[in-house]
C-alpha cells in the first residue's frame, strides 16, 4: 500500500489499512473459538502477525508497505477512540456498589491478591533495571510501574471468560470479579502516581517534585469535579437527553480523556473515570416502557446486569460495545508493530522466562492463599488463581503507557505483551484441566450444569448482599 501512496490519498490508504486489521481479526477470533479463547487472544493474536514477529519476516518490509509511517498517525487516532470507548465501558461496568455487605471480607482478599504480584513484581523489576530501563528512567519509578503491570487483572476480560465459563453464580466467579474490580482501581490510581513522578503531560509537563505535585494536585481537583458535579449532572441531563442520551455521553468521554491529558496523565485515564461516574440505575421512564434484554446478551443474562440498567444499556453500551470492538483491532496492530519476538534473543528469552514466572507465580500466590484460607476448596482456590491472572487488553493499555512515556524500551515492551497474551490465553485450558467451567462450550446447558455439579454455589449472605 505504501508504494501507491503517492498516488492513492494517505486516508484512503488508512481505511485499507482498517479494512485489513478488521479481516485479520475476524479469521483470527473464529479459530480462537475452537480452542474456548476470548476474542482479545485472538486480536492480540493478530496484530502481532500483522507485525514485525511474523509478516516481518517474509521479503520486502511487509509492515511497512502495509502500513506505511505516513499512515500510522491516523491509525492512532482511531484506535485511540476505539481505547477510549473501551475504557469508559470498564469503568462503567466496574460497580463497587455491588460489594456493598462484603468489603471486609473482599477488600481482604483483594489485598492480598494485588499486594502479592505487586511485591513480587518489584522483585523482577529491580533484577532487571540495570539492562531493561531505558536510560534516564529512575530506578524507583522503573519497579513502581513495572509491580503494577505485575499486579494488573483484566476485569472485562474476566468478566467475559466468567460468563463463558458459566461461572458468574459460583463463590470462585463472583469473589474473582470482586477482586479484579478492586484491585485494577487501585492499580490506575497508582499508575497515575507514576506517571506524574515520569513529569509527562499537557498542562503542566515539567519534571522533578514541582511538575510531580502539580499534576497530583490537578489530578485530585479532577477526581472530586468528577464525583461532586459531573456525576450528579449526568443524572439530570441523561433523564432528559432523550435520544441524544448516546451523543451527551459519548461527548463526555472525550472531554473528560482531554481533560485528564491537560492536566497530566494519560487521557484514557479520563475516560475510565467518566465510566466510573456514570449512572448505573435505571433512569426514570414511563411505564409503558417494558424492559428488553440487549442485543446479543447471553441466554438467561438479566436486564439489569447490564451497564447501566435497561434502557440506557441498549442506548449507549450496545452501540458502544459495537464501536469499539470494530476499532480496538487497530490499537493491537499498532501494538504489534512494535514487538518484535525475533529480536529477542536469549538474553530476552532469559527475561521473558522470568517476567512469565514472575507473573504467573505471584498471582496464584496473592489468590489462592487467602482462597484458601476463606474456605474454598483447593481445586476452586486453584480455579480463583487461574481467573486472577488473566491479563488481557489491560495490561497492554497498560504497556503502551510506559512505552509512550519512555519507562520501557521495545525488548521489554516485547516481553510484557507476550506475557500478557499467555496469561490470558492459559485461562480456559487450565479451568477446563481443573474441572472447572462449561464443558459443552461457552453458554451450553450442559457446561452450566457440569458448573453447578462441580463448582461451589454463592453463599446466601453473598447472594442477598447483590453481588453477581
Amino acid at each position: 500500500m505504501a508504494g501507491a501512496s503517492h498516488a492513492v490519498p494517505i486516508e484512503a490508504v488508512v481505511l485499507a489499512d482498517v479494512a485489513v486489521v478488521l479481516l485479520a481479526g475476524a479469521v483470527m477470533v473464529r479459530i480462537a473459538r475452537r480452542f474456548h479463547q476470548p476474542p482479545v487472544v485472538a486480536e492480540i493474536a493478530a496484530g502481532l502477525m500483522l507485525g514485525p514477529s511474523l509478516l516481518g519476516l517474509l521479503p520486502g518490509d511487509l509492515p511497512a508497505l502495509v502500513f506505511p509511517p505516513d499512515a500510522r498517525p491516523m491509525l492512532s487516532a482511531v484506535a485511540q477512540l476505539g481505547l477510549a470507548l473501551f475504557m469508559f465501558l470498564a469503568g462503567w461496568e466496574l460497580d463497587l456498589g455491588r460489594l456493598r455487605g462484603r468489603a471486609a471480607s473482599v477488600g481482604a482478599t483483594a489485598l492480598l491478591a494485588m499486594g502479592a504480584p505487586f511485591a513480587v513484581g518489584a522483585g523482577a523489576a529491580l533484577l532487571i533495571y540495570g539492562s531493561q530501563a531505558p536510560a534516564g528512567v529512575g530506578r524507583d519509578t522503573f519497579v513502581l510501574y513495572l509491580a503494577t503491570a505485575f499486579s494488573i487483572t483484566a476485569f472485562p476480560v474476566l468478566a467475559r471468560i466468567v460468563r463463558d465459563q458459566g461461572l458468574g453464580a459460583t463463590r470462585v466467579g463472583t469473589t474473582a470479579m470482586a477482586c479484579a474490580a478492586v484491585g485494577d482501581v487501585v492499580a490506575w490510581c497508582v499508575l497515575v502516581l507514576v506517571v506524574a513522578l515520569a513529569g509527562a503531560g499537557g498542562a503542566g509537563g515539567a519534571g522533578g517534585p514541582g511538575g510531580f505535585f502539580r499534576v497530583l494536585g490537578w489530578t485530585c481537583a479532577y477526581g472530586v469535579a468528577m464525583v461532586l458535579v459531573v456525576r450528579p449532572l449526568l443524572h439530570r441531563v441523561l433523564r432528559r437527553a432523550g435520544s441524544g442520551r448516546l451523543a451527551v455521553v459519548v461527548a463526555g468521554v472525550l472531554l473528560s480523556a482531554y481533560a485528564t491529558s491537560f492536566v497530566g496523565v494519560h487521557a484514557i485515564f479520563g475516560a475510565f473515570a467518566f465510566g466510573l461516574v456514570m449512572p448505573r440505575e435505571r433512569p426514570r421512564e414511563r411505564p409503558r416502557e417494558r424492559p428488553r434484554e440487549r442485543p446479543g446478551a447471553p441466554p438467561g443474562e438479566h436486564p439489569e446486569e447490564q451497564p447501566g440498567g435497561q434502557r440506557l444499556g441498549r442506548e449507549v453500551a450496545v452501540p458502544l460495545e459495537k464501536v469499539s470492538s470494530l476499532l480496538l483491532p487497530v490499537f493491537f496492530v499498532l501494538t504489534g508493530l512494535s514487538v518484535d519476538i525475533g529480536g529477542l534473543g536469549w538474553s530476552g528469552a532469559a527475561v521473558l522466562f522470568l517476567v512469565l514466572a514472575a507473573a504467573v507465580a505471584g498471582k496464584f500466590a496473592g489468590a489462592v492463599l487467602p482462597a484458601r484460607l476463606s474456605g474454598m476448596s483447593r481445586r476452586d482456590a486453584a480455579a480463583f488463581g487461574v481467573l486472577m491472572n488473566t491479563r488481557g487488553l489491560t495490561e497492554i493499555v497498560i504497556l503502551g503507557i510506559g512505552r509512550e512515556l519512555g519507562l520501557i524500551g521495545p525488548e521489554l515492551f516485547t516481553v510484557m505483551v507476550l506475557m500478557a497474551l499467555v496469561t490470558t490465553a492459559m485461562a480456559g485450558p487450565l479451568l477446563r484441566l481443573l474441572g472447572v467451567g462449561a464443558v459443552a462450550g461457552p453458554g451450553g446447558a450442559g457446561g452450566r450444569a457440569a458448573v453447578a455439579r462441580r463448582v461451589d454455589p454463592v453463599p446466601a449472605e453473598e447472594a442477598s448482599a447483590g453481588v453477581r
